[in-house]
C-alpha cells in the first residue's frame, strides 16, 4: 500500500537569518558572453548565454548564516510504498532529501546529515543533498531555501500522492510537481508542469539536481556519445566539445568517474535524439540510482567538486568529513548556460522517474562506452519502457488540473496576490491545480493589493525596512499610474518605483524617483540605491557620497554626522547589509583608512560577521597591518562564494610581504609555490575550484 504522512526531521544545522532588505539589481549585461573553443559545433552555440545574466529581483538575498550548528526541526512529508520511502522538505524548496530502497536497505541519494547553508544559489543560501528542483533563472533556484505549497492529491490508482507547487515571481510562471508512488512501484514518479500564462514570451530554465554518494568506483552514465565540457585554453575555462567518455581537461582520462577530476568539474551529456533520456550513478557492484524522463527533459549533466584541496574542503564544509557526493542533473537545454525561450500562453510538461538499478558490474564499467550504455538500457527496460513512461505521463496529465486536496504546507502569499491581480484586470483564469488560499496573504502582499484595489501604495516610516520588492511589468504600470496623481506621490511609492525602473534598465527614471523620494523624506534605502546606480555609472565620488549619507542616517537617524563624528561617537546600529556594501565600496575605491574607521565604529554585534571580517582583512593588508590579516585568517567562514579567492589571496599576500621583509626581496617576486613550501595554505580557507588559482 501507499502512505502519505508527515513527520519531523531534526538535523544539526546553521539556521538562516533574516533576508537582506536591500534590492540586488539585474545585471545590465543580460546575455553574458560565454567563452567557447573551436570544437563547439555551431548548433550548440545557439542561445548560449541568452538571458543568463544575474537576476534575482523581486526576491531578496538570503545571506545571513554562519558555521555554528544547532538542532533544527524541519517539517517532513513522506510518500511511501512497500519498495521506496521518499522524504520531502517543503520548507526548503520541497527538497527530496531521501529516497530509501527497502529491499536493498539502501539510501539512493546523498542524504546530508547536516543542514549547512552556503553561498551557491541565486539568492546566496543553498545546501547540499537530495534532489533539488530549479526553475526560472540560471542558477540554484529562488525557492531552494524557501517554502513551497505541498498538498495531498489522488494517485494514479486512487492511492495517496503529493503535489508541490508555487508561483515563480521573477518569470511569472506557475509550476507544480505531482509525485506518485503506486503500490509495488519500484520507481518514484514525478510529473512536472510549468505554465507561462502571460502575453509575452519569457526565458525558461529547469534543471533537476540529484546528489548521490561519490566513491572511487562510482560511474555516471547517460545515453550520449558527445558532451559539452569544460576545457582550459590559455589558462581560461572555455566551453568545448568531446567524444565520451574521455575529457580533454583530464588529459584524456575517463570523466564519467568523478574521482578522475582533480578540480571542480562538470560536463553535459548531449542526448539530442534520445526518446527515453536517462542517467545512472552505479557503484562497483553495478548498483545505484537511475533516473529517466520523457523526451522534453533530454539533457544530462555530471558535476563534481574534484579531488583537490579546495574541492575536499567544499565537501567537508557542506556536510562533514567522509560524506562526499557528486551530482547528476537533468535539464531542458544543452547546458545550464543555454537560454531557452518559452512562448506566451504556453504549458510545458515532462515526467521523471527515480529508482534503484542493478546490473552486472563488468557491464556498467565496460571501457567500451557504447557497450556500457547498451547494457544499462537493457537493464532499464526491466524497470520502465518508453511506452510505459509515456502512458504514465498521459495519466498524470489527464488529472493535472484537478484541484489539490488537503494543504500540508503553505508557501508564500504571492500566488494568491497574482490570482487577485489577474481576476481584477480580466486575465484568463489559471488552472485549478493551483490553490493559493487567501489566508496566505501577509502584510507584504496586502499593501500591494491596496495598490490594485485602491490605486495607492500606502506610506510607511522611512526608518522601517522597506519589505518585499515588486518588479513585475503589470505592477510597475499600476504604480506609474498611481504616482501620476499628486496625492499618491509619497517617498515609499517612489522608492519602489525606482527599483522597478532600474530593474527594467531605466537609469534616468530610477534616479529621478529616488531623488524625489529623499526630497520628500530622506531614507537610507533611497540613498543606498542612488549609490548603487552611481557606482554602476562609474561615478565613484557620487556613489561614495550617497553611501556615506545612507550609512550616517542608519547609524544616526535623527541627525547627519560626518565620518569624523561617527568615528568619535561610535554610536548607532546600521543594517549589516548596508555596512558590508559601504565597506566594499570604500575598499574598491582604495579608501582603506576610511574603511577602517567605519569598521571600528560598527556596533560590536556586527563586527564579527563573516563578510565584515573578510573586508577587515583586505583593509588591514593594504594598511600593512599583517597581524590583523593573520587574525582574520584564523577563523572559518560560511559565506564564501564558489570560486571566490579572497581568503587565499589574503594568505599568499600576507606571506609574500612577510617573506619580503625577511629576505629584502619584492613581494611580487615571491611565488605561491614558494610560499606553500614553507607555509601551506590552511584547508579552512581554501575554497578554490582549481589548485594554484
Amino acid at each position: 500500500m501507499t502512505e502519505l504522512y508527515q513527520e519531523t526531521l531534526t538535523l544539526p544545522g546553521a539556521p538562516l537569518g533574516p533576508e537582506n532588505p536591500l534590492p540586488f539589481f539585474r545585471n545590465p549585461q543580460t546575455d553574458p558572453p560565454v567563452p567557447i573553443s573551436e570544437a563547439l559545433p555551431p548548433e550548440k552555440r545557439v542561445q548560449l548565454g541568452w538571458q543568463t545574466g544575474f537576476r534575482v529581483l523581486p526576491y531578496r538575498q538570503q545571506d545571513v548564516y554562519a558555521r555554528r550548528r544547532e538542532p533544527l526541526n524541519f517539517k517532513a512529508i513522506v510518500l511511501e510504498n512497500d519498495i521506496l520511502k521518499a522524504i520531502f522538505l517543503p520548507e526548503v524548496g520541497g527538497r527530496l532529501i531521501s529516497l530509501f530502497h527497502k529491499p536493498q536497505q539502501r539510501e539512493l541519494l546523498f542524504r546530508n546529515p547536516v543542514f549547512q547553508p552556503a553561498n551557491l544559489a541565486i539568492r546566496n543560501a543553498w545546501f547540499a543533498g537530495g534532489i533539488e528542483w530549479n526553475i526560472g533563472q540560471y542558477g540554484h533556484a529562488f525557492t531552494t531555501c524557501a517554502p513551497l505549497f505541498a498538498a495531498a492529491i489522488p494517485g494514479l490508482h486512487g492511492e495517496p500522492a503529493l503535489r508541490l507547487y508555487e508561483f515563480e515571481r521573477c518569470k511569472r510562471l506557475f509550476w507544480h510537481i505531482d509525485f506518485y508512488l503506486p503500490p509495488g512501484s519500484p520507481l518514484l514518479i514525478a510529473y512536472t508542469r510549468a505554465l507561462n500564462p502571460n502575453d509575452a514570451e519569457t526565458s525558461m530554465y529547469w534543471w533537476t539536481n540529484i546528489a548521490v554518494p561519490e566513491a572511487p568506483e562510482v560511474r555516471v552514465l547517460a545515453p550520449a556519445q558527445q558532451a559539452v565540457c569544460m576545457d582550459f585554453a590559455n589558462g581560461d575555462v572555455v566551453y568545448s566539445y568531446t567524444d565520451l567518455p574521455h575529457l580533454p581537461c583530464l588529459k584524456g582520462a575517463d570523466g564519467t568517474y568523478a574521482v578522475n577530476s582533480n578540480f571542480a568539474n562538470e560536463f553535459f551529456f548531449q542526448c539530442d535524439a534520445v526518446a527515453l533520456p536517462w542517467e545512472a550513478a552505479l557503484d562497483g557492484q553495478g548498483g545505484g540510482l537511475v533516473e529517466a524522463s520523457t523526451a522534453r527533459l533530454r539533457y544530462r549533466k555530471l558535476f563534481c567538486w574534484g579531488q583537490h584541496a579546495g574541492g575536499r574542503h567544499w565537501q567537508d564544509f557542506l556536510s562533514q568529513p567522509g560524506e562526499a557526493y557528486l551530482e547528476i542533473q537533468a535539464g531542458l537545454a544543452p547546458t545550464q548556460l543555454h537560454g531557452l525561450s518559452m512562448p506566451a500562453q504556453t504549458t510545458w510538461d515532462w515526467t521523471q522517474v527515480f529508482g534503484y538499478l542493478q546490473m552486472e558490474p563488468e557491464q556498467a564499467h565496460n571501457a567500451d562506452w557504447p557497450a556500457a550504455l547498451a547494457a544499462v538500457e537493457r537493464s532499464l527496460q526491466s524497470l520502465i519502457t518508453l511506452d510505459q513512461l509515456q502512458d504514465l505521463e498521459a495519466a498524470a496529465r489527464s488529472q493535472a488540473d484537478a484541484p489539490p486536496g488537503k494543504i500540508l504546507h503553505e508557501g508564500s502569499g504571492w500566488g494568491a496576490l497574482e490570482l487577485s491581480r489577474r481576476a481584477k484586470l480580466g486575465a484568463l483564469p489559471i488552472s485549478t491545480a493551483f490553490h493559493f488560499p487567501e489566508a496566505t496573504l501577509t502584510l507584504e502582499q496586502k499593501k500591494w493589493r491596496l495598490l490594485l484595489e485602491q490605486g495607492c501604495l500606502p506610506e510607511q516610516a522611512p526608518k522601517e525596512a522597506p519589505g518585499e520588492w515588486m518588479v513585475q511589468d503589470e505592477w510597475r504600470e499600476l504604480l506609474e499610474q498611481s504616482v501620476a496623481r499628486p496625492e499618491n506621490r509619497n517617498w515609499y511609492a517612489l522608492l519602489h518605483l525606482g527599483v522597478m525602473r532600474l530593474e527594467h534598465f531605466d537609469e534616468a527614471g530610477a534616479a529621478a524617483a529616488w531623488q524625489e523620494s529623499v526630497q520628500l523624506k530622506p531614507s537610507i534605502w533611497a540613498y543606498r540605491n542612488l549609490a548603487v546606480l552611481a557606482w554602476r555609472q562609474k561615478n565613484e565620488v557620487e556613489a561614495l557620497a550617497y553611501y556615506q549619507q545612507a550609512w550616517e542616517r542608519a547609524a544616526h537617524p535623527e541627525r547627519t554626522l560626518s565620518v569624523a563624528e561617527v568615528e568619535v561617537e561610535g554610536r548607532g546600529d546600521p543594517p549589516l547589509a548596508l555596512a558590508i556594501e559601504y565597506l566594499q565600496m570604500l575598499c574598491a575605491a582604495k579608501q582603506f583608512e576610511d574603511a577602517r574607521k567605519i569598521y571600528e565604529a560598527l556596533p560590536p554585534a556586527l563586527q564579527p560577521a563573516d563578510r565584515i571580517q573578510v573586508l577587515r582583512g583586505r583593509m588591514a593588508l593594504e594598511l600593512d597591518d599583517l597581524e590583523t590579516v593573520e587574525q582574520v585568517l584564523q577563523r572559518e567562514y560560511a559565506v564564501i562564494r564558489e570560486g571566490e579567492k579572497e581568503l587565499t589571496d589574503l594568505w599568499f599576500k600576507l606571506w609574500a610581504r612577510r617573506l619580503a621583509r625577511q629576505t629584502g626581496r619584492s613581494p611580487d617576486d615571491i611565488s605561491k609555490h614558494e610560499i606553500e613550501q614553507h607555509h601551506p595554505l590552511p584547508s579552512r580557507i581554501d575554497f578554490r575550484s582549481v589548485n594554484g588559482r
